[in-house]
């Protein structure tokens, strides 16, 4: 009975698990919602670009009709109102085919949460497997978009027949009318169409990505035991992380203590903060940060120094300024440039027979480095 439980998925998906499954293109989608969004684009487009649109469609027609007489079809020649016809397309049918576009990049765009979903465009053998394919011909999921299609036809039909039923009863099937009109009927026919489509198909839509969202969350749910081994691999990858963090600062601070064998000065305050500075001639810009420490590591920077003879200044304001906006390895702000020169040139001239051996222990040490 405890295993039965442990099988059972009664828990939600964790966030790692969603990110998983987006980036392997399993998210709730539904291609009418898209179907929608485009609807409704071009309703919009055709609202806004009507006027226009059935100015020039009347324009069209009045010329083609006034001068179909004078017409010449020559091979190889378009004729002028062929020419005519695709300025009007470019005016009535782009701005719909643009906002059409635009709408669906967005739908999709919605739908994914604006992310890429690099692992689902991979190329995949498993796609190619025949048995696979049947079986998901014949799955539950497709059996329920194939009814879905289903009813967008009925749906779109009966809408098709309503819409026709009312545009065969229009004045323009049984009197003479206006030219200017043809524009109008058409543009109100359009729009007619449009919004019952976008009616009856929002509602399907919002049905069927209501579904997938439900089924994509139930696909997605764990076990207690999953939960389980979920935790206890991010768990473990953060304490790698942790360890691998300490390594590397155990590493930097071995590294930086070992510098300070080689510094011109160790600059300290006396007690909390030391720092070791160097600067070569023709090598540095600026005096370089070697090591920095308070506390504890600043007597051990201290007990380096005085191992190896490393001259050392009291001077409580630079060392104070030194740890607070140096930074190991890089050379010293520039605002600290003149109180540093004046350390540099003190322990120049006090210190004679330790510069003297320097250049030698630098080359050693790089010696040993390499």
């Amino acid at each position: 009975m405890a295993d039965s439980d442990q099988d059972q998925k009664t828990e939600g998906p964790s966030e790692k698990r969603l990110n998983d499954a987006h980036d392997r293109g399993q998210f709730a989608r539904s291609a009418e919602l898209g179907v929608v969004f485009a609807l409704a684009a071009a309703l919009g487009a055709l609202s806004l670009s009507a006027s226009s649109g059935a100015s020039a469609l009347t324009e069209y027609t009045m010329r083609v009709l006034s001068q179909l007489h004078n017409v010449r079809f020559d091979p190889g020649v378009l004729p002028p109102p062929v020419v005519m016809a695709g300025q009007v397309f470019a005016v009535v049918v782009l701005p719909m085919l643009a906002a059409t576009v635009l709408a669906a990049l967005l739908s999709g765009g919605i739908q994914s949460g604006f992310q890429l979903t690099t692992d689902a465009v991979g190329f995949k053998p498993e796609r190619f497997d025949v048995m696979a394919g049947f079986g998901r011909l014949f799955s539950q999921r497709t059996l329920i978009h194939a009814a879905v299609d289903t009813v967008k036809l009925l749906v779109i039909g009966a809408c098709l027949w309503e819409v026709a039923q009312n545009l065969f009863s229009d004045p323009l099937f049984s009197t003479p009318v206006e030219a200017s009109y043809l524009g109008r009927f058409l543009q109100q026919s359009a729009q007619l169409l449009l919004g019952r489509l976008i009616l009856s198909l929002g509602v399907i839509a919002a049905i069927s990505y209501a579904y997938e969202k439900f089924k994509t969350h139930r696909e997605l749910m764990m076990t207690r035991e999953e939960v389980k081994d979920e935790r206890k691999h991010v768990e473990g990858n953060i304490k790698v992380k942790l360890a691998m963090r300490r390594m590397a600062r155990r590493f930097a601070q071995r590294q930086m203590l070992k510098a300070v064998a080689t510094a011109d000065v160790v600059v300290t305050n006396p007690t909390h903060y030391a720092v070791a500075l160097k600067y070569e001639r023709r090598v540095d810009q600026a005096p370089v940060v070697l090591a920095k420490g308070d506390g504890a590591l600043a007597r051990r920077i201290k007990a380096i120094a005085a191992e190896h003879e490393v001259p050392m200044v009291e001077n409580k304001p630079v060392a104070r300024a030194l740890f607070a906006m140096g930074r190991v390895g890089e050379p010293i702000p520039s605002d600290l440039y003149h109180a540093v020169a004046g350390i540099l040139a003190f322990v120049y001239r006090t210190h004679r027979y330790y510069f003297f051996r320097l250049p030698s222990r630098r080359s050693e040490e790089a010696a040993a480095e390499s």
